[in-house]
């Protein structure tokens, strides 16, 4: 009997992967199906596959040279699942979205608009525009939707988007934009759900994960964050360079005649944790190996050095600290990582609870003035929430963060 269900595929790309699920649409969208295909471009890319039960089967190994044969790949294999005929629309995770503040379905002048814009971000825009186009030549009359993950960050003060640098930049779009924007959505209608309260009041929100950054947000709108006119600014990360002096370009240019490309590709894929440990990107890697391994615990010292470093400033932005939220993978499954950034902060009055904090509770404070706690991001739950709404799909009369 044909399904008359309404479901949604909500798509994530990232630079080597792309996650999806497909969610059935409702008061609370439910997940019928969700996945990924990771390692694009390299060795052993692989589709996996975990359905509502939670079991997960043996992931597909698949020859993916590129987003766009990965793309083709995933739906030809969702085309076979019997839910994808009741698929009605699709959700797009846009990385940059200048200054677009909320979702919008994707028609061919905002196509042409992203396709513009690519130059602001080269990592990821060319991929997320492969995505739309296959899905559009494959079904052509299945409306998309892009949900901009600079679009949280919209209503930042001026001061906080400002970059020192001569005005005229400004006017072509040069400022600090803010990444994460989804998780971070997500993870504050998650925190209104548990506590409204403490939504409302002084919350940063740490997306601890291969990309690292974290936002200063005050009754629900952010007021600063760490990335800035690219993801590469801030935090330390995985690959990563996070905040450097300018002056190293123009040094590193005469002594190595390095190119911008290069410089380019060495702070976005060559730094960071890779970097400083010569060894691994993973925090997982790092903390086997920094027993006998002095560069695996330098790099995760500075790591947390430098997060521990973001709270302080923006409990100064936002004139104290009500709520810690760790989220990410790295923030939602490392409670060494997550110790060792908290230590020290006592003199804002957090105090972790070690127990709590060791098995992953999702509040992981003692009591006090600040509250720490731990929740799960969800992405493509709020892509598919988004794309529910735009379109005005069953579910969308609930209210949507």
């Amino acid at each position: 009997m044909k399904s008359t269900a309404t479901c949604v595929l909500a798509i994530n790309g990232g630079s080597s992967s792309i996650r999806f699920a497909l969610y059935e649409t409702g008061p609370v969208p439910r997940c019928r199906l969700a996945g990924k295909i990771d390692r694009i471009g390299l060795r052993g890319t692989n589709l996996t596959v975990v359905a509502p039960t939670g079991k997960t089967p043996v992931p597909r190994r698949l020859a993916a040279a590129d987003h766009r044969t990965a793309a083709g790949f995933l739906l030809d294999w969702l085309e076979t699942q019997p839910v994808f005929a009741s698929v009605k629309a699709t959700g797009h995770r846009v990385v940059h979205g200048m200054k677009h503040a909320r979702p919008e379905r994707i028609t061919a002048k905002l196509l042409a608009e992203l396709r513009r814009i690519t130059p602001y971000d080269p990592d990821h825009l060319p991929r997320e525009i492969e995505l739309i186009e296959v899905i559009r030549r494959r079904h052509p009359r299945l409306p998309q939707v892009a949900c901009f993950d600079t679009a949280f960050h919209r209503a930042m003060p001026r001061v906080a988007r400002l970059l020192p640098i001569p005005r005229r930049y400004a006017a072509q779009g040069v400022e600090r934009y803010g990444f994460h924007g989804l998780s971070y959505a997500y993870v504050l209608a998650e925190l209104r759900r548990l506590d409204p309260a403490a939504a409302r009041g002084r919350v940063i929100l740490a997306h601890l994960g291969n990309g690292a950054s974290l936002a200063a947000v005050h009754r629900g709108q952010c007021l600063d964050t760490s990335m800035g006119f690219t993801p590469a600014a801030g935090l330390v990360m995985s690959t990563r360079s996070g905040d450097l002096d300018p002056g190293l370009l123009s040094f590193l240019a005469r002594k190595d005649k390095m190119t911008p490309a290069q410089f380019d590709r060495m702070v976005n894929h060559e730094s960071g944790l890779l970097g400083i440990s010569g060894t691994s990107s993973d925090v997982r890697d790092l903390l086997a190996r920094e027993s006998r391994d002095p560069r695996a615990a330098e790099a995760l010292e500075l790591f947390c050095y430098q997060v521990r470093k973001w709270i302080g400033a923006y409990a100064a932005v936002l004139g104290g600290v009500d709520t810690l939220v760790f989220t990410g993978g790295i923030g939602e499954n490392a409670p060494v990582i997550r110790q060792r950034i908290c230590a020290g902060l006592g003199f804002l009055g957090l105090r972790l609870d070690l127990r709590r904090n060791a098995r992953n509770a999702p509040l992981i404070s003692r009591p006090g003035p600040v509250t720490v706690r731990v929740i799960a991001t969800d992405e493509e739950r709020m892509i598919a929430r988004a794309t529910i709404r735009v379109l005005g799909l069953p579910g969308a009369g609930r209210r949507v963060p």
